[in-house]
């Protein structure tokens, strides 16, 4: 007999249940978060188990993981995607993992990536990396608007990472700014050091595969781009078309027409928030260092501004890339601008 299970998993706890090939519940209950109770309980159908299913949460690295090691085909249901039946007046965890285990058993499961785990750490720590790099920007930015609020002068990003603690006596008379500058160039030097520590801890353990060496012929990308990227990514052919990449990049407009019309906007936050970043970051750089980029930006910027621009060459480089770790080819502005 084929059997079909689905887990809701939560924070805390689980709803573990069965169906068989006919829609019949064979088993339901509700379960800790413990690994151990859970293989006791999927055991007896161990045989007849076709798939597990387990929604997509935040904390589901665990649970896959350890059902993956005892042998049981894993799923992982994306959430986002998942259609539930607009007749529905109630819903709560029960019915919700037999409907995960219903659209298995009806292969309609929308199905998200299961990251390898061996390499999911370092993908993480370079998450965190990010993290690190968007707080010492606001240290920045902070530190920059305090000295040209309090002194009319605007000095550049560059000159503000490159302050010491001492110069906030020289920069300001009163004790509270001077304190107040102190402990923004301190926290920037400290996070200046985490970040360089993530960054080689991430080389030394990791190096580009062939598929993704080629990405280091794009002006603009270098080593923690790439290697932000190839983690990121994973296998590149899990995307069948390049408008699959670029969408899970966050590279297109999610604008929703109908005869020239706005019918409201689609989920911007479908996709991947990391690779979006990535590719922004490549397109700033790419604009300074290839004039065929940097001609493609000004027009799209005398049409619409920066953001536009910016967003318009990352979609690009989004592409283009893909075709580059794909077939592994050098890249080239020519096609890619002309």
């Amino acid at each position: 007999m084929k059997l079909y299970a689905g887990i809701d998993l939560h924070s805390t706890n689980n709803y573990l249940g069965i169906i068989d090939e006919g829609d019949r519940r064979v088993f339901g209950k509700k379960l800790p978060n413990d690994l151990r109770t859970i293989l006791h309980c999927l055991n007896p159908f161990k045989e007849g188990l076709m798939g597990v299913v387990v929604e997509s949460t935040f904390n589901w690295y665990w649970l896959v993981d350890g059902l993956m090691m005892n042998g049981y085909k894993l799923h992982l249901a994306n959430p986002g995607a998942i259609q539930q039946y607009n007749g529905l007046k109630y819903t709560d965890d029960k019915w919700d993992s037999f409907w995960l285990a219903h659209m298995l058993r009806l292969k309609i499961l929308p199905e998200g990536y299961i990251y390898p785990s061996e390499e999911r750490p370092l993908r993480d720590l370079l998450r965190k990396r990010l993290k690190l790099v968007r707080e010492k920007t606001s240290h920045v930015l902070s530190l920059k608007s305090m000295i040209c609020r309090n002194l009319g002068i605007t000095i550049s990003g560059n000159s503000v990472k490159n302050l010491k603690e001492e110069d906030a006596g020289e920069l300001f008379k009163q004790p509270q700014l001077v304190m107040k500058a102190r402990i923004s160039i301190s926290i920037m030097q400290s996070l200046s050091k985490h970040i360089d520590a993530i960054e080689k801890e991430v080389i030394s353990k990791i190096s580009l595969k062939k598929a993704f060496h080629c990405l280091l012929s794009v002006p603009g990308i270098g080593d923690t781009l790439a290697l932000t990227i190839m983690l990121e990514v994973g296998d590149i052919n899990r995307f069948k078309k390049v408008g699959n990449f670029s969408s899970y990049c966050r590279c297109v407009t999610t604008d929703r027409l109908s005869n020239g019309k706005s019918k409201g906007k689609g989920n911007s936050k479908n996709g991947n928030k990391y690779l979006s970043w990535a590719y922004v970051e490549a397109a700033n750089f790419t604009k300074r260092h290839c004039p065929y980029a940097r001609v493609f930006y000004q027009r799209k910027y005398n049409k619409g501004g920066n953001v536009l621009a910016i967003k318009a060459l990352s979609n690009k480089l989004a592409r283009a890339t893909y075709y580059i770790m794909r077939d592994q080819e050098q890249y080239n502005p020519k096609m890619l601008f002309s």
